[in-house]
């Protein structure tokens, strides 16, 4: 709780007291208007002050406004204790919801509490504490177990596993080694780790989270926008449809005004949009706050709001649905030769190339190589490399290069659904090797999810047919558009775009860097992997820091709920003020009934917009 919060509650206690003492015991008159009036001012003076500067400002119609007119009207009426009540109850409310938006706010800063307080540099042989803005580019740093990384940066040495749940919700550590890249905000568990930074704080993936989760609240949705405008000129029209309530009927039936202009103050109280005012923000900011709980990353309400009509879900295939790295599939082996023999070869051949393909044989022969046993390497730009092997001449790539190596054309089996590295040694085609691209764990889980949810799934691939087709059915997609170019990303989405219905939305999941021209085309554009990659973060609407495609059904339930919630306190906060509205001007009800349609509405209204922050009730089915 706040020094603010405890103050504003030990005045309400104070209140509370003076006026249960001026209500229950019989005093003077002169006395109890005393009681009551200290009362007032005690609970009361800040709103009433608050009233004046907004006024002197040229903000007239607020619920500072209103509270101040119907409760000191209430008290020149001679309705002491209905005029504190209002303004007692009124200020318990106020309390509620600053508590209501202290307790989103420290969710969502207990996550996002990731700014490292110092780093550690070597300068001149020592080691010092500065303030992470002071750390250059190329400097080294010392991380030691416990510490926070600062700063982004590749590692030179020492391995360790890192703690990365703030970034993504996550509780199995990362375990990383000398030559992996590492970001700021992860937490050093185990061993020492001497980095060489490769950004500034500022550029930092962790100054980037922290000033868009910071940013969030001020991309408003469509609802949040209207709440506001509505705000803006309902209050103004109450206070003259109470104006005119406490003068037109005392000249139509001859009543006295004092019981005209008591049903006017009454009127008032309960026109006050506090409930709508405060729980729809707050109901947003309790889903982008649920939604960072599971590592999501939501830069406004508004692209909360658009995810919960998500129509289409349009994904790209690699590094999306799945992992955006090669590994060996199978080998078929021919001319007396053996897989894995095969293999060396095939490896041997590419030990130079960084090319994935690459990577991936020499991860699949998982064996020491010695670069003495190649020479006269040279790589075929779009056939593949040729290299002398332990004494062979090897050639490793398509079927254009093996026709080339061996005379002979058409006689390669070319296997579907899959990429192929061919083999030839010494002029003699030697075999296959078949890698494929390993679909994520949870993608198959994440498309059921989507599809039970009413969504069509969309998958978008530069691959060729057979494999873009291949991974589809795997994963149960709606339709697939396969050796697409960016700009045919682009063309393909927009014709999805006019294709779907007028308030349905479309997304689109990328990895934040080859897709950006889709992500700003897409309604929502969505980047997975969002660590440590600076286009993900810059391009999309929201990131998924995990990189896993089952978090894209858990924002869109968090999303749904979020809007279930909100339309429930428009509904809930209107109804009950448009039908006791009707009573007070009909005088069959008072103050106390406006004190519950105005406070009442407003406390279970913001306790209704904390649901959002329950991520098992927001992410049930």
């Amino acid at each position: 709780m706040t020094r603010k919060q405890k103050h504003l509650l030990a005045r309400i206690v104070i209140a509370a007291i003076l006026f249960f003492a001026g209500s229950l015991f019989y005093l003077p008159e002169y006395m109890e208007a005393g009681i009551f009036l200290i009362c007032y001012i005690v609970v009361g003076w800040d709103i009433v002050w608050k009233a004046i500067t907004n006024i002197l400002h040229g903000q007239v119609f607020d619920e500072n406004f209103l509270m101040t007119i119907a409760t000191i009207g209430a008290l020149v009426l001679g309705e002491h204790s209905e005029g504190v009540a209002v303004m007692l109850f009124y200020q318990v409310g106020e309390w509620f919801q600053s508590y209501a938006v202290s307790k989103s706010r420290k969710s969502i800063a207990s996550l996002m509490d990731i700014r490292p307080d110092y780093a550690n540099v070597q300068r001149n042989g020592e080691l010092i504490q500065v303030d992470p803005d002071e750390v250059q580019i190329g400097d080294t740093i010392i991380v030691k177990p416990g510490e926070r990384i600062p700063l982004d940066g590749t590692i030179l040495k020492g391995s360790s596993a890192l703690d990365t749940s703030a970034l993504t919700g996550e509780s199995m550590p990362r375990e990383v080694e000398p030559g992996m890249e590492v970001i700021s905000g992860c937490i050093n568990q185990t061993g020492i780790l001497t980095i060489c930074t490769t950004k500034e704080f500022g550029e930092s993936t962790i100054a980037k989270i922290l000033d868009l989760v910071e940013n969030a609240s001020d991309k408003k949705g469509r609802t949040e926008n209207f709440i506001t405008h509505f705000a803006r000129y309902y209050t103004p029209a109450v206070v003259f449809a109470a104006l005119a309530l406490a003068i037109l009927p005392p000249f139509i039936t001859g009543q006295a005004f004092s019981i005209w202009i008591y049903r006017a103050l009454t009127f008032l109280v309960i026109s006050c949009p506090c409930a709508l005012v405060i729980s729809i923000p707050l109901s947003f900011f309790g889903g982008i706050g649920g939604a960072s709980k599971i590592g999501v990353l939501v830069k406004g309400s508004n692209y909360l709001e658009a995810m919960s009509k998500a129509e289409y879900i349009v994904m790209d295939k690699t590094g999306t649905l799945t992992e955006g790295k090669f590994h060996v599939e199978k080998i078929w082996a021919e001319a007396g030769f053996e897989e894995n023999q095969l293999l060396e070869y095939a490896a041997l051949a590419e030990c130079y190339s960084n090319h994935p393909i690459s990577q991936s044989l020499r991860e699949a022969y998982g064996k020491e190589i010695d670069s003495g046993d190649v020479c006269d390497v040279s790589e075929l730009a779009g056939k593949g490399v040729k290299a002398v092997v332990k004494g062979h001449k090897v050639a490793a790539g398509n079927k254009k290069l093996m026709e080339e190596e061996t005379g002979h054309k058409g006689e390669f089996e070319i296997y579907k659904g899959s990429t192929q590295v061919l083999i030839a040694i010494d002029g003699v085609y030697g075999g296959c090797i078949l890698l494929a691209d390993k679909l994520k764990d949870d993608s198959q889980e994440a498309i059921s999810q989507l599809k039970a949810g009413g969504i069509k799934t969309v998958m978008l691939t530069g691959d060729g047919k057979e494999a873009g087709e291949k991974a589809a059915l795997q994963l149960g997609i709606d339709k697939v558009y396969t050796r697409l170019l960016p700009a045919d990303k682009v063309r393909i989405v927009e014709e999805l775009m006019e294709n779907k219905s007028d308030k349905g939305k479309l997304v689109f999941v990328g990895d934040g860097i080859n897709d950006a021209p889709v992500l700003a085309r897409a309604d929502v554009g969505v980047a997975m992997g969002g660590l440590g990659s600076d286009a993900a973060i810059e391009a999309a609407d929201m990131v998924i820091m995990n990189d896993q495609p089952s978090k894209l059904a858990q924002v869109i339930r968090i999303s749904r709920k979020t809007m279930t919630i909100v339309r429930e306190n428009i509904v809930f906060a209107l109804g009950i003020k448009a039908l006791v509205l009707i009573l007070s001007a009909l005088g069959l009800v008072g103050l106390w009934a406006a004190v519950f349609a105005d406070v009442g509405v407003s406390v279970i209204a913001i306790i209704n917009a904390l649901r959002c922050l329950n991520i098992r009730f927001a992410t049930s089915k």
